[in-house]
């Protein structure tokens, strides 16, 4: 079955990937998106290529977005999360085909230093970042996306746990 018509069967949504990127203290890694002039906290997510699979776009976007993949799957959701966009949002980003996402979600061991991570990449997503908590990721995430991200810890945090 294609990633492009799977568990939800709505074309509207485009499939991604998101990474949950933990350091050896389980705090998270976010980024400050620098297309947007108001706080828009997120963790490292993107768009899977039509002959791409789940795995190597989760690969390809951590080096795209923080520019290293010195890290270990701790694991990965075997079910497809979505989101909606705000209407606004929809209608400009990626010519307006898609009402939201589809994501595959990994959560990722960061097993490097902190000066390995470079978020001016090629083409940079992020103009800041730093670890975070738990509880302050939800504090900082757009609220469109908050739902997901709840979903997300919910369902892969005691896989960090049990891998310690």
């Amino acid at each position: 079955m294609s990633i492009f018509n799977d568990d939800f069967g709505d074309p509207l949504y485009r499939p991604g990937v998101g990474m949950m990127i933990l350091n050896e203290e389980n705090k998270i890694f976010v980024g400050q998106r620098r297309d947007t002039k108001e706080p828009a906290w997120q963790m490292p997510q993107g768009g899977i290529g039509p002959h791409e699979e789940t795995d190597q776009a989760m690969l390809r976007e951590l080096e795209e977005e923080i520019g290293t993949r010195n890290i270990e799957i701790i694991v990965k959701s075997k079910a497809w999360y979505k989101y909606d966009l705000p209407t606004e949002i929809a209608k400009r980003l990626w010519g307006g085909k898609f009402k939201g996402q589809k994501q595959i979600w990994y959560a990722l061991r960061f097993h490097g230093e902190d000066k390995e991570i470079n978020i001016n990449t090629y083409r940079p997503e992020f103009c800041a970042w730093k670890w975070v908590g738990k509880a302050e990721l939800l504090e900082l995430i757009i609220p469109f996306k908050r739902h997901l991200y709840e979903q997300v810890l919910e369902d892969l945090w005691g896989y960090v746990i049990k891998k310690q």
